[in-house]
């Protein structure tokens, strides 16, 4: 009653024996995939974790030298413009990890939050609390108004171009991980594991347990056992190709680093030309929001001294040095990595499950 290992020879096998047989097949197949990925979903899993890590570690920095820009030179405000700065770098870091969101949109929400407090607190520092009505009204009118001239949209630009392929690049990792951890869970079709079975326990069921299968034979069985697998071949070197791309558009101009650190810079040219332009800004709001109260004896708008220049020398973390030379040794090991799929069925037919220094081997059918 054998449907797999029926010979012409008495066998010591039975139909029991060869279900038992594609079981073992299978979840040694699972097992094997599992080892051969392993050391690639371990390159994959630990760049993904050291990218996060300095990027984390970059981000924090900006925010440190962005709070502090207002702690130091716009102090009348610094408490209120927390939250907005706080905001502002949580946008970018759901950014990077690949939420449904825009760095533009962002920094232009940071810039409608942060004009209601340079108004009240720096060009017309002698008004009262704001109703909530009139700082909805300026947060309205920011865009229109434009307090901020260039400076706004330029950092909206320049850190939507540096923060795109720090976002690809987290995506396409991820990517990747899902790739290797969905075929490690391939499933077997029936025709496969009885060849498997076939190959590698057949020849037990005649007492020949040492006998292992020929190298042409295992090729054969396994290349089509991953026949659908293998098609993954031409888009894993696409992926492969895409990550040096994006490795090097990062490497290149370090955008991301002097994107994240010019934020600071960038704020404090906003806001210094806000209030250079205090009177305009005053009477055009008066035109559009009406006039807030303002306390008796208003202070004058020159009492608050633009500072011309904050000069800065904190360097950057050295997790950006440590990312550079792990992502050159990651790029270089994918690289190798560019015939994983084309080559899975060499592999698994490498090392004891053949036979490769004997004059015998097992075909399928018999000892040849």
């Amino acid at each position: 009653d054998l449907q797999i290992c029926q010979h012409r020879a008495p066998t010591c096998c039975t139909k029991k024996m060869e279900e038992s047989y594609q079981a073992a097949v299978r979840r040694e197949r699972t097992q094997s995939i599992q080892a051969l990925n392993f050391e690639l979903k371990y390159m994959i899993a630990g760049h993904i974790t050291a990218f996060q890590e300095a990027f984390e570690s970059l981000l924090r920095f900006a925010e440190n030298r962005t709070s502090s820009l207002f702690e130091t030179a716009y102090r009348p405000m610094a408490k209120e413009a927390a939250e907005p700065v706080k905001e502002l770098f949580t946008d970018i870091s759901l950014y990077i990890l690949g939420a449904e969101t825009s760095v533009e949109s962002a920094v232009l929400r940071f810039f409608d939050s942060l004009f209601p407090l340079v108004y009240s607190r720096l060009i017309n520092p002698g008004i009262t609390d704001l109703p909530e009505d009139y700082t909805e009204c300026l947060r309205l009118t920011r865009q229109d108004i434009n307090p901020f001239g260039h400076y706004s949209k330029s950092m909206a630009a320049g850190l939507s171009r540096a923060l795109w392929a720090s976002r690809m690049l987290s995506r396409a990792l991820r990517l990747g991980s899902e790739v290797l951890n969905a075929t490690e869970q391939a499933a077997l079709s029936r025709e496969c594991g009885r060849a498997l079975v076939r190959m590698q326990y057949c020849p037990h069921c005649q007492g020949l347990t040492l006998i292992r299968p020929c190298v042409g034979y295992c090729l054969n069985v396994m290349r089509g056992c991953l026949a659908s697998v293998a098609e993954l071949d031409v888009p894993w070197r696409e992926f492969v190709a895409t990550l040096e791309y994006l490795a090097e558009e990062l490497a290149a101009s370090h955008d991301l680093e002097l994107a994240l650190s010019g934020i600071w810079s960038s704020v404090n040219e906003a806001v210094l030309h806000a209030q250079l332009h205090g009177p305009q800004l005053s009477a055009t709001v008066d035109k559009v929001c009406g006039q807030p109260r303002q306390q008796e004896g208003n202070l004058s708008s020159a009492s608050a001294v633009p500072v011309k220049e904050v000069t800065e020398t904190q360097a950057f973390p050295v997790a950006h040095t440590s990312l550079s030379s792990r992502r050159r040794e990651f790029i270089n090991y994918m690289r190798r990595s560019r015939t994983f799929y084309a080559s899975l069925a060499e592999r698994l037919c490498d090392g004891d499950l053949v036979m490769r220094d004997s004059s015998t081997c097992w075909n399928g059918e018999d000892v040849v």
